[in-house]
């Protein structure tokens, strides 16, 4: 109870804490840098070197209550052929800029739901984009799965475009949990798209479950955590559902008051760890799971671990390249992001050019914090003798480190080591990543935030 009245004292899952996918975050991305930097970035790429590419699709045939993300709904697949064709000219830009001999690492489909593609703009969509850049030695295309959209027909394109991870949101397999979300989607429905998948030769399965959702207790959570672990995926990410009606207004349509509170979250996703931990799943950062000779248990490992807009990976390349509407690119000078709007996105790539918005240059201690984060939410710890790379002072490294030990007075490890957060204070490694975030100061205990 000492322990759970500190962490609720900190602000325990605060929904205004960054996931620090990024940093700096999106939300302090300017518009410093232009198409033409994404141009030259692009350009920049050495020969014969691996990247990262992403498609995000916004489309979705229902706008799941739950769901903050940038989509928009369609009852026809017209928008979707011509955003598809949209994207093939997209490609095509960074197809023209690409030096000779670039290959991939990862591709992922995002959304949205990419699968409200038709079978036969899927396999045009791949073609285009494994002509610009083929599939490196290991690489692994994955796909964001909706067991509600999709069919025989579409699981034979994927499997023939190469797919060799599928993606699915569970969410919760509790009827009544599921209403008052906006995402019907039976344990019989996704049992058997897995099923069609594996008779396709997809092994790689990862899943999504969240916590904290309307009316979800203990006993709830620990029968959807049963149910999914009969399907034996690869990876299982434990989200907590982050109630912002303020920010995303479909959430009005889920009623507050049925909103576990602070303490009940924290007990829901405690019954889910356990279940996972004794089902043989591997703890990864703060919200993955997976077996031990999955890829991301095996990167945390060897400390190979990294942080990406997809959360965890195991993906080591350097450069991301987003495609789509709102999509964000990294490269090692910084990030670039598309037009936020399908409409605007669409106008910009069918002028001829990429739609870049905004994004950010990498400047002062941006690098070293970034890694300091990123540390923080894949290993819990920070070492002194790593950061030395960057060229930063003894006494400086000292002062960030005491900012945030003074910050989380007993609740941090800090030695001639580095930094570390011991087991019992991991529910809060977003709050102190934040504590490392020049541009995000107000996550500190003594702000008004709290």
């Amino acid at each position: 109870m000492e322990t759970l009245a500190k962490l609720t004292r900190f602000g325990l899952f605060d929904a205004r804490v960054p996931r620090y996918t990024s940093y700096p975050t999106a939300p302090h991305f300017g518009p410093a840098v232009t198409g033409r930097a994404l141009c030259d970035w692009i350009s920049a790429i050495p020969a014969g070197s691996s990247i990262s590419l992403y498609l995000h699709i916004p489309f979705c045939r229902r706008l799941c209550f739950f769901c903050a993300c940038r989509t928009q709904g369609t009852s026809s697949d017209a928008p979707v052929r011509a955003y598809v064709a949209t994207l093939k000219s997209e490609i095509a830009l960074v197809k023209a800029r690409l030096a000779p001999g670039v290959t991939l690492s990862r591709l992922h489909w995002g959304g949205g739901t990419p699968t409200l593609i038709p079978a036969e703009l899927m396999r045009e969509l791949s073609a285009a984009i494994l002509d610009a850049a083929p599939m490196g030695k290991g690489a692994e295309f994955s796909v964001e799965i909706d067991p509600n959209e999709i069919d025989d027909a579409r699981l034979d394109a994927l499997a023939e475009a190469g797919m060799t991870r599928a993606s699915i949101g569970v969410q919760d397999f509790d009827p009544e949990i599921q209403r008052l979300i906006g995402r019907e989607q039976s344990y019989e429905l996704t049992r058997n798209v897995i099923e069609g998948l594996r008779a396709r030769g997809i092994r790689s399965l990862s899943t999504d479950i969240l916590y904290g959702l309307p009316s979800q207790t203990t006993g709830r959570i620990a029968e959807s955590v049963q149910k999914l672990l009969s399907l034996s995926p690869d990876r299982v990410a434990l989200y907590g559902y982050a109630h912002v009606p303020w920010m995303s207004r479909r959430q009005l349509m889920i009623p507050t008051d049925l909103v576990p509170r602070a303490e009940e979250r924290l007990q829901l996703f405690e019954v889910a760890r356990d279940l996972l931990a004794w089902d043989g799943y591997r703890q990864v950062g703060i919200d993955h799971f997976a077996r031990p000779d999955d890829g991301l248990a095996v990167a945390q490992a060897v400390g190979r671990l990294r942080r990406n807009f997809q959360g965890y990976t195991d993906d080591t390349a350097p450069v991301l390249i987003g495609l789509g509407a709102s999509a964000i690119s990294r490269f090692p000078q910084g990030y670039a992001q598309n037009a936020a709007t399908t409409s605007d996105h669409v106008k910009a790539i069918r002028a001829g050019h990429f739609s870049t918005a905004r994004g950010h240059v990498f400047a002062g201690e941006d690098l070293l914090r970034a890694r300091i984060i990123e540390a923080l939410m894949c290993d819990f710890r920070v070492s002194r003798a790593e950061l030395s790379r960057f060229d930063v002072a003894p006494e400086r490294l000292q002062a960030l480190f005491d900012a945030a030990a003074q910050a989380f007075p007993g609740m941090l490890d800090l030695d001639a080591s580095g930094l570390a957060i011991p087991p019992e204070a991991r529910p809060l490694t977003r709050m102190i990543a934040r504590a490392f975030d020049a541009y995000d100061q107000s996550g500190l205990p003594h702000s008004a935030a709290f």
